[in-house]
């Protein structure tokens, strides 16, 4: 009997440690629970359930049940609204669906949430060590890797990013101020403006935004207003207003906003937008959604100050060369000095000698262009360039297909002739870089069907007959592998 007692007492003392050491765990969680909604409180703001204004500007809010903030000037007008109607306070809480909230569980998403402004210290003047940029060369040197060729438009790049945060923290220092150098890159499709923006994205640790042009619109029409720029860049930067505005934004397709030649309509999307975007390039203190494209009713937002930010538009502008070479027929004539008029038909980079007089008459306005002090062109890629983009950069193409068949234990061989021949056809396609992918995908289809059906298959080569489709690709087996003296 003593011993059933014994084991009865240490049974109950073992599930006694059990239940202490599950409430020890349950009040840790908790904790931690806790710790983390009191941090995230600390770094973000409360909005306002009605009228999505920040507690920067409107002040204390007044918390009510289901995590719902309401400022106190739209409580004030609930009252003022329910006292007109004859309702006595005291029968607030009996007027049904009209204050109730249970439904609601959070009053915004995340993605909506502003992170709060530190207070400015006074020995914390600086916000950007200049130590810390990255020299030209040095970003120049990294961008090599992945583009080839362009090196004038790499040189503006590393130049204009290194400038642009040597500004940022010259401004706290004295009372002279540097101007910023916004830029607009003209180049040919297919050239890299895009790509060479995105590795800059990659490289440097800065709030990037890369938009599009081609869906902006005048405020108060169907699709984006200008202002969704700024609000791609706020997002980029964790809704954190202080190091969004020392940010850079990369506009795209920024020749879609050139001004129309018909007069006759609206041009909603083309000179007025244009319009819309001067105090964005020049810099001023404008009102930005926060997790939306455009403003309403519904959307919080936010004050940012665009004279920190960097803008950089690139556009592939067609027809612009057509008006380059009206400008330099003009002063062909008949004579012995006389410039013929098919002098220009055969330029490459004809692109090169555009001018502000050519961008006006394409339809971008003087006030646009004015603010855009840095124009350079980027050079249309020839069959050498092409054959570089397939195997020389990080990430090339010709890479990628090696190492997938490399996973199936085969190598993957191109000979010259072969690139040299994917060069001359995506040359005639007049789409740049962009068209190397489609002609390999359409020649590599049969291979990456057919060698996974034999296993002996040890490499393949691929030759210009089989790219100009007068033979087929060199098969070897794994047991008559000859050594590579290239590899």
């Amino acid at each position: 009997m003593s011993d059933d007692m014994n084991k009865d007492i240490e049974y109950n003392l073992t599930e006694s440690n059990k239940e202490d050491k599950q409430e020890v765990k349950d009040s840790a969680k908790d904790k931690k629970i806790i710790d983390k909604e009191k941090e995230y409180k600390d770094d973000y703001e409360d909005i306002c359930y009605i009228c999505r204004r920040p507690e920067s500007k409107v002040g204390k809010m007044i918390h009510i049940p289901n995590n719902i903030c309401i400022c106190s000037d739209c409580m004030q007008k609930t009252f003022d609204t329910i006292n007109t109607g004859n309702v006595p306070y005291m029968d607030m809480m009996n007027l049904g669906p009209m204050m109730n909230f249970s439904g609601i569980q959070n009053e915004i998403p995340k993605s909506q949430k502003l992170k709060k402004k530190k207070e400015e210290k006074k020995e914390d003047t600086k916000t950007i060590d200049l130590k810390n940029i990255p020299a030209p060369h040095v970003i120049k040197r990294q961008l090599d890797d992945y583009v080839i060729g362009q090196e004038h438009a790499k040189k503006v790049i590393s130049v204009a990013v290194y400038n642009h945060y040597k500004r940022v923290a010259a401004n706290a220092m004295d009372d002279i101020e540097i101007e910023k150098s916004n830029m607009l890159m003209i180049g040919p499709t297919g050239c890299g403006k895009t790509y060479l923006v995105k590795t800059l994205a990659r490289l440097l640790n800065v709030p990037l935004a890369i938009t599009d042009a081609t869906a902006l619109t005048e405020a108060g029409y169907i699709g984006d207003d200008v202002e969704s720029v700024i609000s791609k860049l706020l997002a980029a930067a964790d809704n954190d207003v202080e190091k969004a505005e020392r940010g850079i934004v990369f506009i795209d397709e920024i020749d879609k906003i050139a001004k129309k030649k018909s007069t006759t309509n609206r041009d909603v999307s083309g000179e007025s937008v244009q319009q819309g975007m001067l105090k964005l390039l020049e810099g001023a203190e404008v009102e930005v959604p926060v997790g939306a494209t455009n403003k309403n009713a519904m959307v919080p937002l936010t004050t940012v100050n665009t004279k920190n930010i960097l803008f950089i538009c690139g556009g592939a502008f067609p027809d612009l060369e057509k008006i380059i070479k009206a400008r330099l027929n003009k002063k062909s004539s008949i004579g012995f000095g006389a410039e013929l008029k098919d002098k220009y038909d055969t330029e490459t980079n004809l692109l090169q000698k555009v001018t502000v007089d050519d961008l006006r008459e394409f339809g971008m306005i003087p006030e646009f262009i004015g603010r855009l002090p840095v124009i350079y062109s980027l050079e249309g890629l020839t069959k050498e360039m092409l054959v570089e983009v397939l195997k020389e950069p990080k990430n090339a193409i010709l890479k990628q297909y090696k190492k997938l068949l490399a996973l199936d234990e085969v190598d993957l061989i191109f000979d010259d002739g072969a690139l040299e021949a994917i060069a001359e056809k995506a040359l005639e396609k007049k789409t740049g870089a962009r068209a190397l992918r489609a002609i390999i995908e359409e020649f590599m289809l049969d291979i990456m069907y057919e060698i996974p059906k034999d296993d002996n298959i040890g490499r393949v080569t691929i030759t210009r007959d089989y790219i100009e489709k007068k033979g087929g690709p060199v098969i070897e087996m794994r047991g008559c592998i000859t050594p590579l003296l290239t590899e």
